[in-house]
């Protein structure tokens, strides 16, 4: 068959069947020739304005770009907690000193994620032009990006450290994470990893009774707890935190036995992934070796005569695979907000070498959002699609800008991991 007709003769008429008679042009032509024209004329513009069958390249780059928006529609899905555990008693003082309560009451809640199909359908279609005008341009936003893209992420500059409260959320990245590159498309690319990204700031000068030196190595030991809660490897891996439980002064009894009693037997009500980060290394395993870290700590006259506040505010990125394989990643956020007491021996007993934990505060972010069981359990793009629609309310778990809310028994909405 050809595409438009032939410059050949025309064809001449044939007998119509149903007629009486030969055609009314024996032998002839029964088509003039200005229609023959027209005919052609229209032939061929119809020909030119057929449309074209995309090139394997731009069938490939529509596809991967269509598995893009399908797979950042379902992470965004990814579900939360956030809330307070019950707070460990104040320190004893000697009689006729002014006490607070005994306890703190914690109120738990919990996030879950929200749909941004509308804006990643705007995306989309922004990407499709993109495609059009500049295809290597569109390869650096898949996963793992072109090499252009792949050197430019190597090469982000670090952040300076953290040393006040910011003043907005960190400007989004686009990208999905591979276990090449666990941290592209998330603003903890540039942030610093492990315990060397958890900085003691320097204790210059007394703060009331309390002295400089005493400050210090409180500073420190509160490293140290935040280090063996949430980076020491074998506590991710589900181990027994002993080390973070051996920092805290022996004499919070009372806390110690309930952050025991979590430990072997979780409860809603006392889950240990609110002080505690841990996983169930039967499902997923942590990609690389790097935990992602960004935050501060500040030191502050505390409620009371003779003690001082150290309030430290980190947020852990955690990449995490399915256990066993598999090149999906997802990201676990987990934010905590640990509250140290600083005693003057004079006014308070306290036991030298440990600190005394006043408060602490979390969020956790892509997590089931079921507390009881002990373990994070990070969602992949198979429970995302099989889950629940979200609700709530929005919650960026980068934007160290927020405080962290309180409320109870609420399943909110996580924007990005």
């Amino acid at each position: 068959m050809t595409d438009k007709p032939s410059e050949g003769p025309r064809p001449e008429s044939t007998p119509d069947r149903d007629s009486d008679g030969p055609s009314s042009q024996p032998g002839g032509s029964s088509i003039s020739d200005e229609a023959w024209e027209k005919f052609v004329q229209d032939a061929e513009r119809d020909h030119a304005a057929a449309p074209k069958e995309p090139s394997a390249r731009a069938r490939m780059v529509a596809e991967r770009l269509r598995a893009l928006d399908e797979a950042e529609a379902r992470k965004s899905r990814a579900g939360g907690r956030w809330g307070r555990k019950k707070a460990p008693a104040d320190p004893w003082q000697p009689e006729g000193w002014r006490t607070g309560p005994a306890w703190q009451e914690m109120n738990d809640r919990s996030s879950r994620p929200r749909k941004v199909w509308s804006a990643l359908g705007v995306l989309l279609a922004v990407a499709v032009v993109v495609i059009a005008l500049k295809p290597s341009a569109a390869l650096s936003l898949l996963p793992g990006g072109s090499e252009d893209s792949a050197g430019a992420s190597a090469s982000a500059s670090p952040l300076a450290p953290e040393t006040s409260r910011p003043s907005d959320a960190p400007a989004g990245t686009a990208g999905l994470p591979t276990r090449e590159q666990p941290f592209v498309g998330s603003p903890a690319a540039r942030w610093a990893a492990g315990a060397d990204a958890i900085e003691v700031p320097k204790a210059s000068k007394a703060i009331g009774a309390v002295s400089a030196a005493r400050i210090a190595t409180a500073l420190r030991l509160t490293k140290d707890f935040l280090v063996a809660s949430n980076l020491d490897r074998d506590v991710l891996y589900g181990a027994e935190p002993k080390k973070a439980l051996a920092l805290i002064d022996p004499l919070q009894r009372d806390y110690l036995s309930d952050l025991r009693s979590a430990l072997r037997h979780p409860t809603v009500k006392n889950d240990p992934t609110w002080i505690f980060t841990r996983f169930d290394p039967d499902k997923v395993e942590l990609v690389g070796t790097q935990v992602r870290v960004r935050g501060r700590m500040t030191v502050e006259p505390g409620d009371n005569v003779g003690q001082a506040r150290i309030r430290a505010d980190y947020t852990f990125v955690y990449p995490l695979a399915k256990a066993g394989g598999g090149s999906e990643v997802a990201r676990t956020i987990v934010r905590r907000v640990v509250e140290v007491h600083v005693l003057d021996p004079a006014r308070y007993q306290g036991t030298e070498g440990h600190i005394w934990v006043y408060d602490l505060d979390g969020e956790i972010s892509n997590d089931n959002c079921r507390d009881g069981d002990g373990l994070i359990q990070p969602l992949f793009q198979a429970e995302l699609s099989a889950g629940p629609g979200p609700s709530g309310a929005v919650v960026d778990p980068y934007d160290r800008s927020r405080e962290l809310e309180r409320a109870e028994g609420e399943c909110g909405t996580v924007s990005r991991t």
